[in-house]
């Protein structure tokens, strides 16, 4: 099973997801991209991942031109502006699908309230995630 996760900055809610998603099956392949990829991940998203004890630490903004040519069973944008411009796929795509969240590298206020944001972002991703996989991938 191979899946892109496609958001703007990939430095935030993808890089989340892509997380999630590794820690429910790692024999899923799992990428994530974006279409304006900024030059590293949210420390936030890092921090509030590693609470529920996942290591996004090592992750890293990709563009999605990197993915183009190839084939992924899901493809799954995760912001509006992901879905808006997502770029069409020269291999195969079984499945396109949109799971939209605010974006958390929005949230204003001291780091504590922003923490507080990233957590319920962070939250969101899990539950519909989860769901998500449970549905179509069990």
């Amino acid at each position: 099973m191979r899946i892109l996760i496609l958001c703007t900055g990939n430095s935030c809610r993808s890089q989340m997801a892509e997380g999630i998603m590794r820690n429910l099956d790692s024999k899923m392949e799992v990428f994530s991209a974006g279409t304006h990829p900024e030059k590293q991940v949210n420390k936030y998203a890092v921090k509030v991942m590693s609470e529920i004890g996942i290591d996004i630490s090592q992750h890293y903004p990709k563009l999605v031109d990197d993915f183009v040519s190839q084939s992924f069973d899901y493809v799954i944008t995760v912001c509006d502006n992901a879905k808006e411009a997502c770029p069409v796929f020269i291999g195969k795509v079984g499945k396109r699908e949109h799971i939209g969240f605010e974006d958390p590298a929005d949230a204003t206020g001291t780091d504590d309230e922003k923490l507080i944001v990233y957590r319920k972002i962070r939250d969101q991703i899990k539950n519909k995630f989860t769901k998500f996989y449970k549905e179509e991938m069990c």
